[in-house]
């Protein structure tokens, strides 16, 4: 059983070109989308709109930092104090630059943390490639299931 990605995105824009990037490199991974931090929180915590949803941990989170609701940090700081999801990848994908947003997401055990690029093939092929490294090539923890790519 393949594990989701779980795509935590506010903006439309930003989630429409995230998720034609992970069509782009043919993850096979059911991506689920929350649009805030709390929507995340349920999601992970399998509660509230998410209290149906099946067990298990996603492969990746792709966690935007400026969030309305909870932000990315608190999200982050939930996965990271929680031992069912402490081995969880997160990946910060944001617009901020600041220097600290970038460390305080470190501090906390952000696996990786990406300032989106602005031009739209830039955009693609950064989301692509993250989908591949984490979903793919990343080697998880031993019992964590493996995820395949579509026909690639």
């Amino acid at each position: 059983m393949l594990k989701p990605i779980l795509l935590v995105e506010d903006d439309p824009k930003d989630l429409e070109l995230t998720l034609i990037a992970l069509e782009k490199s043919q993850l096979a991974n059911e991506v689920v989308i929350c649009r805030d931090g709390a929507d995340a929180v349920d999601y992970l915590f399998s509660r509230g709109a998410h209290a149906d949803r099946g067990s298990g941990n996603p492969a990746v989170i792709l966690l935007d930092l400026k969030l309305p609701k909870v932000d990315g940090i608190e999200v982050l700081q939930l996965v990271r104090a929680t031992a069912e999801l402490k081995s969880v990848p997160v990946v910060m994908l944001t617009s901020s630059r600041e220097e600290q947003d970038l460390l305080r997401s470190y501090e906390l055990g952000v696996n990786a943390y990406v300032v989106k690029p602005v031009a739209f093939r830039d955009f693609v092929d950064a989301i692509s490639d993250l989908g591949i490294f984490w979903a793919v090539l990343n080697e998880p923890p031993p019992g964590s299931a493996r995820v395949i790519r579509k026909n690639p």
